[in-house]
């Protein structure tokens, strides 16, 4: 079987390509359907925002390139668009890229989660429509158990590498659990409402909202199933609040030191995060110097960022390691694969001679005891044994070797096998 992967990504393509090339959930069953009478064997399409790829087998005879530029055409009008920007992989580097990209290394954010989940869907409904079931689910599988190897022996996916998942570690840092702890967002920036999301996902389970337009706090509320609050009143609630995020668009501070004195008595000393993320910024930066007023701006958020994008960098590295190794194992195995019909054909071949062979001879001696008959099917078996073992070596040690086709094609002819 052949192996290749053709596609383009945020690495080799802008966006107007991406989204010209991308091919919708709901027509991806049509897409592997056409794929395979094309002649594919196999085929799985990944369409993501930042990636379209088509991994495809055919048999030994047939280049699957030539299939997926006839796809373009057929559904697109042409793959002319798309040249310079698309690469081919094939074999070893087609496994490769498969593997980086399940365990999230060739994503625009490195460590990401979300395309391992994706690769999943894609695989699923290339399953459900026949379209794997061979070379390309041995890859897949693989790949997904290479992702989760990565995740489990490094810290990729550990550190926050945006603004909003830089609040929830640093939420985390100062409270034990976020279980059960008030989140009110002032301000309908969108940074804010994803700071909150995240939050809320963490465990935060009150989310107040309050803005300058009544009914903009209401909206952003039902996201969170929670509850919009009067601009007028939010000062004076501030005290049952544990995370305030900032991201109004007041020109000035809404919030200064003395505000904050009175909420932290309130409060009894009890620790509270503030986040500013509007620009200018909301919050007076005196509040820091509050005992239990934890405040945080944009800059401070950018500095955990790019801090974690750095130890990210390094964990990459190891993973990146796992990776080769996880390609070398997999070649090894499909080399292997490639040559155990021709092994077992020649076992197989071996052994119908022998037993031949010892029936004949057991019917010219009929009066050989039980005991003499095993010792006859004994002595045979390891004679085929011994024969079997220099091709059977040969043919393993060829596998996957540059010439190697050769040899194997030698020893097929030697003992009349059928490739």
């Amino acid at each position: 079987m052949r192996l290749q992967l053709t596609g383009l990504s945020h690495k080799t393509a802008p966006v107007h390509l991406r989204e010209k090339l991308a091919i919708a959930e709901g027509a991806l069953p049509q897409a592997l359907q056409d794929l395979q009478k094309l002649g594919a064997s196999e085929a799985v399409v990944l369409s993501t925002c930042n990636r379209v790829e088509f991994l495809v087998s055919s048999p030994d005879h047939l280049e699957p390139g030539p299939i997926v530029d006839q796809f373009l055409y057929d559904w697109k009008g042409s793959a002319a668009p798309f040249e310079g920007h698309i690469y081919r992989l094939e074999s070893r580097e087609a496994i490769q890229h498969m593997f980086r990209v399940a365990a999230s290394l060739d994503s625009m954010v490195v460590g990401e989660p979300q395309i391992l989940g994706q690769l999943k869907a894609a695989y699923a409904i290339a399953k459900t429509e026949g379209a794997v079931g061979g070379l390309l689910e041995t890859v897949l599988t693989r790949a997904f158990n290479v992702a989760k190897r990565v995740r489990s022996e490094t810290g990729i996916g550990q550190m926050a590498v945006s603004v909003s998942y830089a609040a929830v570690e640093l939420a985390r840092s100062i409270f034990t659990s976020l279980k059960g702890q008030t989140v009110m967002i002032v301000g309908s920036g969108k940074m804010g409402e994803l700071a909150a999301k995240h939050l809320h996902r963490s465990g935060a389970t009150r989310i107040l909202v309050t803005n300058r337009t009544y009914a903009r706090a209401e909206e952003m509320a039902k996201l969170f199933n929670g509850k919009a609050i009067e601009y007028t009143r939010f000062a004076s609630m501030l005290h049952e609040v544990d995370i305030l995020i900032a991201s109004s668009a007041a020109p000035h501070y809404i919030l200064t030191r003395e505000d904050m004195q009175r909420v932290i008595a309130q409060r009894k000393n009890r620790p509270m995060l503030l986040i500013d993320i509007a620009v200018p910024r909301n919050i007076d930066p005196g509040v820091n110097e509050i005992e239990s007023a934890f405040l945080y701006d944009v800059d401070d958020l950018a500095g955990v960022v790019n801090a974690n994008l750095h130890e990210r960098g390094r964990q990459a590295e190891q993973a990146e390691v796992i990776v080769v190794h996880e390609v070398e194992a997999m070649m090894a195995r499909l080399k292997l694969e490639e040559v155990t019909p021709t092994i077992i054909s020649l076992q197989e071949q071996l052994e119908d001679i022998r037993a031949a062979e010892v029936a004949r001879t057991l019917r010219r001696l009929p009066g050989l005891t039980p005991e003499q008959q095993q010792q006859i099917e004994t002595m045979t078996k390891s004679i085929i044994n011994k024969i079997a073992h220099g091709p059977i070596s040969e043919l393993r040690r060829n596998a996957g070797q540059p010439e190697g086709s050769q040899a194997i094609e030698l020893i097929r002819k030697v003992f009349h096998l059928h490739p």
